[in-house]
């Protein structure tokens, strides 16, 4: 095989671009917006990036692939029928884009993720003709599943989830059992119906695995409907800027904040987001903050989580984490963050006043409270809260728990019961996070800091499922 296929992956938000290379030029597909990790990959193998394409105007990131075409002089291919406000070269259903003597790609129309949605079938030359080596699919035919339906809007769910069904066929039909599958999303992105686990993936796996290929449209398009969950809040900026044209992004380092500056913020009601592994925030961490650890999807998150454009400030041991936190924020539109400060919560508070601990325990000790001998030192549940999504709810959960998923909690604080809570969810992750809100809010909170498939097997009472 000539051609070399790259991905780029940023697992953060569940996300790939690729970047396709026959050793002299090459295709960049769905690129994030922070360009230099391709522009570096080309550099790294010794290629020209002469195409830059687009498989729709993303709902979940900012595309960096207006301002990576504008830098390296490539053809910007986006589908004809979307209305843009920057030049690009138009391409729809059927068009043929020669990349190269040894390279070609295919248009092809899939709808179902937006309206006019595109896949790119990449061909190679072989034996003096061409032959297909795989197709990009973006938010069409992905790992298992397909790009959700809905993000336009409910009024277009069942639609466009026809037309993902019509779609996917259409791909099958089209490319040989061998030809590669390399889709953008699926790999814990929202923009993703469902989720699978898989690497890699070809035609013909899909045609055996992928309940599109093996459900009939009617019944595709109820499971999967009747399956989708809430999407994060910033999906409505997405599209809105990716259409306009994005801003080149600045990732210079953040204004420094001391500690005085840090507690005036807090006051402001800015979001102060403390970067560090959620154990290192229980054990101390700057009163009034929110945990949001760099080892989590943070920027996702966070995105949901706030006001769309109050101040963000950034707390973390080192620059190189803050600059890592930019990095992932610019991905989801947000430019620059307020200020930064780093080191460790005592280089952060003004007086010991200012420090707090998170009180954490896990299943067993759960377990334990619902058998009425709540450890010593933990005080006893008065509530337990369940901050997952509600599609993990429905899976299964503890009995007598309330359900307020995290995204919903800032606005849902009085919702929760008075009394002592004990917040869980998958992991610990986005309870460290809700623990952190309801600290802020006042409420004597507990950190189930456990993965909740322990739950059950510690001892846990769990509520009857339908």
């Amino acid at each position: 095989m000539t051609v070399q296929v790259s991905v780029i992956a940023t697992s953060s938000l569940g996300d790939r671009s690729y970047l396709a290379a026959d050793g002299r030029v090459a295709v960049v597909v769905d690129p994030q917006r922070d360009i230099d990790r391709i522009v570096y990959l080309a550099g790294e193998k010794g290629v020209r990036i002469t195409h830059v394409v687009e498989t729709h105007i993303h709902n979940d990131y900012v595309s960096g692939g207006l301002q990576l075409a504008r830098l390296t002089g490539a053809e910007y291919l986006v589908s004809a029928h979307d209305e843009v406000g920057f030049d690009r070269m138009p391409v729809t259903d059927g068009d043929e884009v020669a990349v190269s003597d040894l390279l070609r790609l295919r248009v092809v129309g899939t709808p179902g993720h937006t309206f006019h949605h595109l896949s790119y079938v990449l061909d190679e030359a072989r034996d003096g003709g061409w032959s297909p080596v795989g197709v990009f699919t973006g938010g069409s035919l992905l790992f298992g599943t397909t790009g959700r339906s809905d993000l336009l809007g409910q009024q277009h769910a069942h639609t466009l989830a026809r037309h993902q069904h019509d779609s996917a066929r259409k791909l099958a039909d089209l490319l040989p059992d061998g030809a590669q599958v390399w889709p953008t999303h699926g790999f814990g992105s929202f923009c993703s119906a469902s989720q699978a686990d898989a690497p890699e993936s070809t035609i013909g796996r899909e045609k055996q695995a992928n309940p599109v290929l093996r459900l009939a449209a009617d019944q595709f398009v109820t499971e999967t409907l009747a399956g989708l969950d809430a999407h994060p809040a910033y999906y409505a900026h997405m599209g809105v800027v990716n259409a306009a044209g994005p801003a080149p992004v600045d990732l210079s380092p953040v204004t420094r904040a001391d500690a005085a500056q840090l507690r005036e913020r807090i006051t402001a009601g800015e979001w102060v987001v403390d970067l560090r592994h959620r154990k290192a925030y229980a054990a101390s961490h700057l009163a009034g903050t929110v945990s949001l650890g760099l080892d989590g999807p943070m920027s996702t998150w966070l995105g949901w989580l706030i006001d769309w454009g109050v101040p963000i400030v950034f707390l973390a041991e080192t620059p190189g984490q803050v600059a890592d936190a930019q990095r992932e924020l610019v991905r989801i539109g947000i430019d620059r963050p307020a200020a930064r400060a780093t080191g460790a919560p005592d280089q952060w508070a003004t007086g010991p006043a200012d420090l707090r601990k998170l009180t954490v325990a896990d299943f067993p000790a759960l377990a334990a409270a619902q058998a009425g001998s709540t450890p010593e030192a933990l005080p006893t549940p008065q509530v337990v809260l369940d901050v997952r999504m509600t599609n993990e709810w429905k899976a299964g959960h503890i009995d007598g728990a309330v359900h307020v998923p995290l995204p919903d909690l800032p606005k849902r604080l009085t919702d929760v019961p008075a009394g002592t809570v004990w917040v869980h969810c998958g992991s610990g992750y986005r309870a460290t996070a809700a623990a952190s809100l309801l600290a802020n809010a006042g409420r004597e909170v507990v950190v189930i800091d456990d993965m909740f498939g322990h739950a059950e097997q510690a001892g846990v009472r769990m509520a009857a499922t339908a």
